[in-house]
């Protein structure tokens, strides 16, 4: 991975194409210009067989030009950096601040080509390419670009399971300004990666990572939330803010929602299984891990009467006090 500096002062991180690539970007564009060149010497010498040999051998100096020389420096700039051979490899010549080059990086390009790739047969260029770190041939130094990778292998992110819904909105007032990328980054690599870790280890690692995190945020974990579910909690609260500013308040609520409706007990359970160290939740814990305030206000045993859509009759609603530790449970069990 290559980092350049915009005039903007913009990192751009690109990634450098190497040696064998742009080998055959290169072959696969000898190829095309030969044969173009084949078929325009072809033409030449039939339609000018009544000329001197002088004429001839003028004409065919100027479609070596035109053709080999001149050919590629047309097809890079009305393209932008994408010959044949680079649109197969999957590769493009920008310029050193990532930007699209223009005729007068391709012709320095062109015109060095000639030498160190038809001249010595691409000897020059490979060595160049080796001393280089970015992989850059004496064309590209004497230009200022630089020969990038546009297709990337896109790689599988893992699913960061989230919060329970009663840790949902809870961390709104954290400071989060002061946590660095880093610790976000080996917050989210242990969400994703926890199931294929040890219950004792998982733990021992939640715990370290919620201690960094609530250090730089100055305000301690909260004793009845288990560290994993601190962990996700922190993270679905940076992503909400993160899209209140992007989108608005709208998307931020609607973000908090479709989090909190994936909080499956399967999602949740892999949480509690990777993170917990394996005692057995208690009633009063269970109780104080699945209340919520609503819940909670309600009189234990009280039943309401409900309509039914279709007719008249009616039906008693299920009950609000059923233990806590009955309902669909979120598997975060804080720890006793």
């Amino acid at each position: 991975m290559s980092e350049l500096v915009t005039g903007e002062a913009v990192a751009l991180e690109l990634r450098p194409a190497r040696l064998p690539s742009r080998a055959l970007a290169v072959l696969l564009d000898l190829v095309a210009a030969m044969a173009l060149y084949v078929a325009v010497t072809i033409a030449l010498v039939v339609s000018t067989a009544s000329l001197d040999e002088a004429a001839q051998t003028a004409l065919s100096i100027a479609t070596f030009v035109l053709v080999l020389v001149g050919g590629p420096i047309a097809v890079e700039t009305l393209s932008h950096g994408r010959s044949l051979g680079k649109m197969a490899c999957g590769l493009r010549v920008v310029r050193d601040d990532g930007g699209p080059i223009r005729f007068r990086h391709a012709l320095v390009r062109g015109l060095i080509g000639v030498i160190e790739i038809l001249m010595t047969f691409g000897i020059v260029a490979c060595i160049a390419s080796f001393v280089s770190a970015r992989g850059r041939r004496l064309g590209d130094v004497f230009a200022g670009t630089l020969v990038v990778r546009e297709r990337i292998p896109v790689t599988r992110t893992g699913f960061v399971p989230p919060p329970p819904p009663w840790l949902t909105g809870r961390f709104s007032g954290l400071d989060l300004s002061a946590v660095p990328d880093g610790l976000w980054l080996a917050v989210r690599q242990y969400l994703t990666r926890m199931q294929q870790l040890d219950p004792q280890v998982g733990w021992s690692m939640a715990e370290r990572l919620a201690s960094d995190l609530a250090e730089r945020t100055g305000v301690p974990v909260p004793q009845d939330v288990p560290p994993a579910a601190y962990l996700a909690a922190v993270v679905q609260e940076r992503q909400a803010r993160e899209a209140r500013r992007a989108f608005g308040n709208d998307a931020a609520q609607a973000t908090a929602s479709a989090s909190a409706s994936a909080s499956a007990p399967s999602a949740a359970r892999a949480i509690n299984g990777s993170a917990g160290t394996g005692r057995t939740p208690t009633a009063g814990n269970a109780q104080t891990a699945g209340s919520a305030p609503a819940a909670a206000a309600r009189p234990v045993g009280a039943s309401e009467v409900v309509s039914e859509p279709s007719g008249g009759e009616r039906r008693p609603a299920e009950s609000s006090g059923a233990s806590a530790g009955e309902r669909p449970g979120t598997g975060f069990v804080p720890p006793t």
